[in-house]
């Protein structure tokens, strides 16, 4: 497994999580390094971590909808390790 450096673009879901701690998402382009088998799997594990730290604070129903709701507005930005040269941008 190799340590990837996930770039989000969180600007549309900053303002609706502002109850919560978000730990390292706490800003609205974060940088989250994540040990995956390969970028698609450092996205995944990225948007599964993000997930867990709103639903560790609050297991509530009205908090599983608004993730629900916010999930597709999360942008990744950029996947990259630094063992490899090429990097890697999501089609939009």
């Amino acid at each position: 497994m190799k340590i990837y450096t996930v770039e989000l673009d969180l600007s549309l879901v900053v303002g609706r999580l502002k109850y919560f701690d978000l730990k390292e998402f706490n800003s609205s382009n974060p940088s989250i390094f994540i040990e995956a088998n390969d970028p698609d799997d450092a996205c995944y594990f990225t948007i599964c971590k993000f997930s867990e730290v709103v639903l560790k604070q609050n297991e509530s129903p009205e908090t599983a909808n608004l993730l629900r709701d916010i999930i597709p507005d999360l942008r990744i930005k950029r996947v990259y390790c630094k063992d490899e040269k090429k990097l890697r941008r999501p089609s939009l």
